[in-house]
């Protein structure tokens, strides 16, 4: 059998590409063979996070690969598409999208939340993916399909709250909620096109979303009894999960929801 995750020639978008789970994607891509392009608000690392070197992603994907930075607001239509462009320009095409951009914007009961939290959280995590998912079809819809007759791979990072309730997150968990179940639809139009569309729930990893929980001894203890594994999960292990979806491996995989949450939804 061949190799089943050679991503040799295909071209990668990942936004939210600049740290943690985006970053560990971009490097995992890039590291199977893809072109990447990089996509963020800046290219520096998000204080914080637990990396130990501090090269910014497409640099240091260049220094073996190829890469190249995209300023991106994944709200707005105008600067996504063109983030597209750029990928076209300076690639030729577009295999991979990886909408991983997204915001947490902190804990509330409804009756509490601002507003403005819940629309900002529904622009990037919801509008965002819709975006991605928009543009990067359109152009993989107009370019020639792969010799498979693959057409695309688009993989949204969604959550475990996108699956079930968490307590006082409503924002969060109504953005991830929209962004599993659009998975599955835009998955339902366009498989008879080849373009696989699927995505990642991850539960809780260790990132700077959640460091200063993890730096409270209390909150650190319930964030670790949330899950049924022995510890969080990392980054990498929701690479290791959009590595699978954006290869061979998954030629008659599309409208999954995939968890790497160490058993929470099992609960």
């Amino acid at each position: 059998m061949s190799n089943m995750l050679n991503l040799q020639g295909r071209v990668a978008i990942v936004t939210g590409s600049s740290s943690g789970v985006g970053r560990a994607i971009a490097l995992a891509l890039a590291s199977e063979g893809a072109s990447v392009v990089c996509s963020d608000l800046t290219h520096d690392l998000r204080p914080g996070g637990y990396e130990t070197v501090t090269t910014s992603t497409h640099e240091l994907i260049a220094k073996t690969g190829k890469a190249i930075f995209k300023e991106t607001d994944v709200s707005s239509p105008q600067d996504v598409e063109a983030l597209v462009a750029s990928a076209v320009a300076e690639f030729g095409r577009l295999d991979i999208l990886v909408n991983n951009a997204g915001v947490f914007c902190g804990q509330n009961k409804i009756a509490e939340e601002p507003l403005e939290a819940f629309e900002k959280t529904m622009a990037i995590n919801t509008r965002g993916t819709f975006l991605g998912m928009k543009f990067a079809i359109a152009q993989m819809m107009k370019q020639e399909p792969r010799s498979t007759g693959d057409r695309g791979w688009i993989v949204n990072i969604s959550s475990i709250g996108g699956l079930v309730g968490l307590s006082m997150e409503p924002s969060y968990c109504a953005s991830k909620g929209a962004v599993t179940n659009l998975t599955r639809q835009v998955a339902l139009d366009y498989a008879p096109h080849k373009i696989h569309v699927n995505g990642v729930c991850p539960g809780f990893l260790k990132t700077a979303m959640v460091r200063s929980a993890l730096e409270d001894a209390a909150l650190n203890e319930e964030l670790h009894a949330a899950s049924p594994w022995p510890h969080l999960g990392l980054p990498e292990d929701v690479a290791k999960a959009v590595l699978y979806l954006s290869g061979d491996g998954a030629s008659w995989v599309t409208g999954v929801m995939l968890n790497v949450d160490g058993g929470y939804c099992t609960r």
